[in-house]
């Protein structure tokens, strides 16, 4: 059973928190102003071009109000959005940043994300001592972007690797020169936590997973 999985409070009173925050910083300043005129020297009153300039800083402070809570506001909704985007996630593939490999039931996928053409692509399983059990060659791409590929679990002698867990590494060329790239493992969203810092996503066997690491959903 998917779940969507909250916290206390709620994105939606942020703005409402700013405004307040705001107002009362107003009413205090207003409240300073007044009491300052009121205990003034009579003899040495304060004259017009201070009087305005105290009162063009009460005018900043309520511009610098108004703009947080137009922040605020457009923050909470970002949320929001976020949010309900997450959800529609439960059930799906994901591709995050991860070496790890899972087998069950003599299939697992991964990925590779690239930031150009290459040449040449190989991707390497690894036992849980380290020991390279099978290469792939995905040969050459045409452009950046996240690869996906699909082990069924055959190793390079001819045996039937057990469902588990294993581990993978990448290699590209281009032109002959070593290419960075990145290993990406594939898991499924189970559940969505939802959080004043927006939401999370509970992959299975890959824990919670912050929605900006997805690179592609599968």
């Amino acid at each position: 059973m998917t779940t969507v999985n909250t916290v206390s409070g709620s994105t939606a009173t942020t703005a409402t928190t700013a405004a307040t925050s705001a107002k009362e910083t107003e009413d205090r300043f207003l409240k300073l102003l007044v009491t300052q005129l009121q205990n003034q020297d009579p003899l040495n009153p304060m004259d017009n071009a201070e009087i305005t300039s105290q009162m063009a800083q009460l005018s900043t402070v309520t511009e610098l109000g108004k703009l947080n809570d137009a922040a605020s506001a457009m923050s909470a909704s970002y949320l929001s959005g976020q949010s309900l985007q997450a959800a529609s996630l439960i059930g799906r593939g994901v591709m995050i940043p991860g070496s790890t490999l899972e087998l069950t039931g003599g299939v697992a996928y991964g990925g590779v994300d690239i930031p150009q053409a290459v040449d040449s692509l190989t991707v390497k399983v690894k036992d849980a001592s380290g020991a390279v059990i099978h290469t792939a060659d995905l040969g050459a791409q045409k452009a950046a972007g996240s690869i996906p590929f699909q082990w069924d679990g055959t190793t390079d002698s001819g045996a039937v690797a057990p469902d588990g867990s294993y581990t993978f590494e990448v290699a590209a060329t281009q032109g002959g020169k070593k290419i960075d790239v990145a290993a990406l493992a594939v898991g499924q969203v189970a559940s969505v936590s939802l959080g004043a810092q927006g939401a999370t996503l509970n992959v299975v066997g890959l824990g919670p997973v912050a929605v900006s690491q997805v690179k592609q959903i599968l």
